[in-house]
């Protein structure tokens, strides 16, 4: 939801929260959720992926053969949606109506789905009504594509992570298909082939994250840019960690 400069200033007004909101934004295969469960675990927070939210409403979306492009029936789907997450030390439980579809909104074409269904102005204030309820008593790790802009624009840390894309759709790939880390065998054509299908639907959905009307894909003003490229695993982890030190109270 877009926010008025009346309702920034009377949000960094509001009373500070007992425990701080962490808020990670950044675009897809950035790596936001590896950070934000590691963060909790690190600190004692609660980890909830709001991004699991679009997607366990895109899957419902599918089930019911709806449209993505067409906002009125997706508004009318999420008005009798139970959506819940449930941390677990290895990563949220979500809930759909109270089924766990924690291991199918990861597929594909949930997540496709997902980009396109979260364009919508409406469908995006629904559900960060939902976002804000979740956190808005802090202790928190939040992630998605908004969280410091538009969801807890008065978040005590926030953090933009980013990669290029090229980075990020060789992360992909070597996610949905892990090799060992030393493989004599050149890539086929096929797998290259996987690896620039992977790479041009993170290119459209960066296009369509940045472009969006409501709450576009873009770094808070006061957020810490923190650019992955170049970086290992390790060396983004500590420096998160020492981001989230260097915001939090003594």
């Amino acid at each position: 939801m877009s926010q008025t400069p009346e309702a920034l200033d009377k949000t960094k007004a509001s009373p500070r929260r007992e425990r701080p909101v962490i808020a990670i934004d950044g675009p897809a295969g950035a790596g936001k959720s590896t950070l934000a469960a590691h963060l909790a675990r690190r600190f004692g927070f609660l980890n909830l992926e709001t991004g699991a939210m679009y997607r366990a409403l895109a899957l419902k979306a599918i089930e019911h053969d709806l449209s993505f492009d067409e906002e009125a029936p997706l508004l009318e789907l999420a008005a009798y949606t139970r959506i819940k997450l449930e941390p677990q030390i290895e990563g949220n439980r979500v809930l759909l109506d109270g089924s766990d579809v924690s291991r199918r909104i990861r597929d594909t074409d949930v997540t496709a789905a997902a980009s396109r269904v979260s364009v919508h102005p409406r469908l995006r204030a629904w559900m960060v009504e939902q976002q804000r309820a979740l956190g808005a008593s802090g202790g928190v790790v939040m992630e998605g594509r908004d969280i410091g802009t538009a969801v807890f624009p008065d978040a005590e840390v926030k953090i933009f992570l980013d990669a290029s894309p090229e980075v990020r759709g060789d992360r992909r790939y070597r996610q949905v298909t892990p090799k060992p880390d030393v493989d004599p065998k050149p890539e086929s054509p096929q797998e290259r082939a996987a690896q620039q299908a992977i790479l041009k639907d993170l290119k459209e959905r960066d296009e369509r994250d940045r472009n969006r009307v409501e709450s576009p894909l873009k770094p808070a003003p006061d957020a810490v840019i923190l650019d992955s490229t170049a970086m290992t695993l390790d060396e983004v982890l500590a420096r998160a960690e020492k981001i989230v030190r260097s915001h939090l109270p003594e």
